[in-house]
Parts: C-alpha cells; structure tokens; sequence
C-alpha cells in the first residue's frame, strides 16, 4: 500500500465573484514550487450564481470560481477530471497529471431537495472514482437553512442518500465505496435549547470557550441520535463558527446565531479487501477567515488515504508518432490488453494539447469503433491486439504539441484514461 494525499475545500460562495487571491484557500505557495502538494483537490462551492443566463453561459463556458481554482492549478500540473453543477452547487476534481493512467470509471451525480425535489436550489452533487484500484465517492450539499429546520436538514441528508445511483458494479451508492467525503454548507446550527442571543455567542468565541458552545452543535447531534451522518467521522472543527458574518469583514452578523454551517466529514469501509486494511489519515482541518466576499468563511482539510501501490498503469499504448499534418488524414496505431478492461463501442481517442488542463478540452476525437484490427500479438504469454484508426480534418487552428488520450466509456458515461500517447507535432504540409 501507498499514501496519496487529497485536499478538500468547501465555500458558500453567497453570489459573489472571486475578488481575492485564492491561494490561501488552496493552501498555495504563491511561487511555482511542486514539493508536498496534494495528489488531488476536491473543490467544493455552493450558492454560485445561477441565474437562467448563467446557467446558460455554464453549459458552454466554466463557472468563475473553477476557473479561477484552474488557473492557479495547471500552472502546478494539475488537470481538472470533472466538474458538477446543479444550480449553484459546484464540485471539481483535480488531480496532478502523473496520476491520470491510475484513475478508472470517474462518474458523477446529483440529487435535488429544495422544493420537494423540484428545483436544485438545495441537494447535492458528487464525483466519484477509482484511484489506483481503491473507490472513493466525494459528495458536495447543501441542505436546508435556519435554526428551526433541523428535520428538513435531516430529511435532506437521507434523500440524498436514497436517491444517488451510480453506474459502477458493486458501487452504486455512495457509502458502497472505499472511502467517503462528505463536505458543504450542512447549514447545522446550534440547538434551539441553547437559548442565547447572538451577542452572547460571541462573547464565548471571543474567550475561545468553543468546546462549550459546540456542544450544543446539532449535526453532532443528530449524529449521535442515528438521524442523519452517523456513517461518517467528523474531527472537532478547531475553528469557530463559520456562519453568519457581515460581507467585507470578520465580524458576526447579529442577524443570525453564529454557527458551524460548512462542515467536512469522512468515512473509510476499512475491511473491504481480505488481508489489507485501509486508512485515511487527517492532517489538518481549518477555516480561512482573510475571505470575507461571503457571510461564510471557507473550510478546507487535508487527508492521506491509502491506496495499492501494485495497481497497473498501462491499458492501451500508442505507436511513436513522428508528425501529424494539417491538411492530411493521419493514422494512428495502438496496443490493446483485452484481458484488463475490454474495449465498448463507446471508447474514444480525443486529441488534447500537449499539457492539456483538463479532460473536457479535448479538440476533436474518433470513437475506436471505426478502428481496423491489424493482428493479434503476444506479449508475456498475453494476447495484445493492435488497432489502427485515422483522423480526418484536423481542425485548422491546430499548431504545435499534441497528445491522443484513449478513453473507456461505458453507455452510462463513466470514463476512464487508459492511455496517452507521447506528444507529437501537428504542423502545415508546406511548413515542414
């Protein structure tokens, strides 16, 4: 077994826009340094705008919160793997790019519980995924607000639970997996029999008396009682309240009583392999009070999971490829083990810059059913089957390196990478 470190982060967000720089969220050095960062980072936004003409400009361009994340992300050789919206819940997924030959069958899904299921203001969003041969479910919600709605929160989180369906034999729903993270705007307040005003509330945080004040904290209570996330663990937030303040400062808005609305929370099936014994590890759990564009502060944790370290890399492989031109079909060749995963007729080769930032940008693609099988081969006593397939009219405004990333796809759209080629030159006939 080996260790991989995964970094999440939670943020209601309130409507705004991204007006602060974002590498303390991201706990980032601002200069360009790779040492110690996290494998993958699971970011988590709620109440990003949504109105109709953002939902619409969505469906073709990146929200501004991933693409900002984004930005600083790729410059440190992460790709994004999947971004899920419904109405202003966002989660995307991460990871540093030496990993992609390691992750299988990323899918993702959605519930909605605001008006009886009929409109997505409230619910959840998830991905989830094989990483190096261990399942993980990441799960982004936003349940429902106030004080005195503790049985809709409650209600909320069981829907949820009951309605998500995966695709994946043996892990259809969400605690199914090896590892589970559960994080959002849980909007779990203080128990109505807590019977202090607001002000009075803070004067406690300000003597930094937080263990008698979250002793009345309802999710840990309704934990307790069996009511709603008694599967998972949650380590005792060091921080304080994280709802409501004033936006622009790092004072509480008396408006509401202040309490531990954005949450994070976890839970490992630690015997789900005979012999092996899985664990996650929590290295940190903070919020960022120097975020004020909300009256949320953000949450972020760290954790490091184990994974197996003999998980093999190499499904498909591409032939050398020496230069691709633009005005002409080129070919290209590839290995296949069929004995690992077979191939669907709903594979794909999508051609990607070299570099690419995420596996959404692909530039153009063919699916492999158009493929022609050459021949069988023998490798190590396996049978290998080689396939060509060609590219036609490359689309002109290709310059420069290029990679083909080969896909396995099932009809319910679960992807997995099993193959990149090494980078090659696409470039004008009468350049060369």
């Amino acid at each position: 077994m080996e260790n991989i470190k995964l970094y999440f982060v939670t943020y209601n967000v309130g409507t705004s826009v991204p007006g602060q720089e974002l590498y303390d969220l991201l706990s980032l050095p601002e200069e360009l340094k790779n040492h110690h960062l996290p494998d993958f980072y699971i970011l988590s936004f709620q109440e990003v705008k949504a109105q109709p003409h953002n939902l619409f400009l969505d469906a073709i361009f990146e929200d501004p919160w991933t693409t900002c994340c984004k930005e600083l992300l790729e410059k440190r050789d992460y790709v994004k793997l999947k971004s899920v919206r419904l109405q202003g819940l966002i989660m995307s997924v991460f990871a540093l790019r030496k990993h992609l030959l390691n992750i299988r069958e990323i899918e993702s899904e959605y519930t909605r519980t605001g008006l009886s299921g009929m409109w997505g203001n409230k619910g959840a969003v998830s991905v989830r995924l094989s990483i190096y041969g261990c399942s993980m479910c990441f799960v982004n919600a936003h349940l429902s607000a106030h004080d005195e709605h503790l049985k809709d929160r409650v209600e909320d989180y069981n829907t949820i639970v009951k309605d998500h369906e995966f695709h994946v034999q043996e892990h259809t729903e969400i605690f199914f997996h090896d590892y589970v993270f559960w994080m959002g705007d849980l909007n779990f307040r203080l128990l109505e029999e807590f019977e202090r005003s607001p002000e009075e509330i803070e004067r406690i945080i300000l003597k930094k008396d937080l263990p008698s004040l979250f002793k009345y904290d309802q999710l840990r209570y309704v934990m307790k009682k069996g009511q709603a996330f008694s599967e998972l663990t949650e380590q005792t937030p060091p921080f304080p309240p994280t709802f409501k303040f004033e936006v622009g400062t790092n004072s509480y808005d008396f408006k509401r009583r202040p309490g531990w609305c954005d949450r994070i929370l976890y839970k490992v099936n630690s015997h789900n392999y005979e012999n092996i014994t899985l664990k996650a590890e929590q290295l940190s759990y903070k919020y960022h009070p120097f975020y004020t564009l909300s009256d949320h502060k953000p949450v972020s944790a760290d954790f490091s999971v184990k994974v197996f370290s003999d998980f093999a890399e190499s499904i498909v492989e591409f032939d050398k490829i020496s230069t691709w031109y633009l005005e002409e079909d080129n070919e290209v060749v590839y290995r296949v083990n069929p004995w690992k995963i077979p191939q669907t007729k709903e594979d794909w080769i999508g051609l990607f810059k070299d570099k690419f930032d995420s596996l959404d940008d692909y530039v153009c693609y063919n699916y492999t059913n158009k493929s022609s099988n050459l021949r069988p081969e023998s490798e190590n006593g396996e049978t290998i089957l080689r396939y060509r397939i060609t590219f036609s009219e490359l689309p002109s405004r290709c310059n420069g390196n290029y990679v083909l990333v080969y896909f396995s796809q099932s009809e319910e759209k679960v992807l997995s990478v099993l193959g990149i080629s090494d980078p090659f030159p696409i470039v004008k006939k009468d350049s060369d």
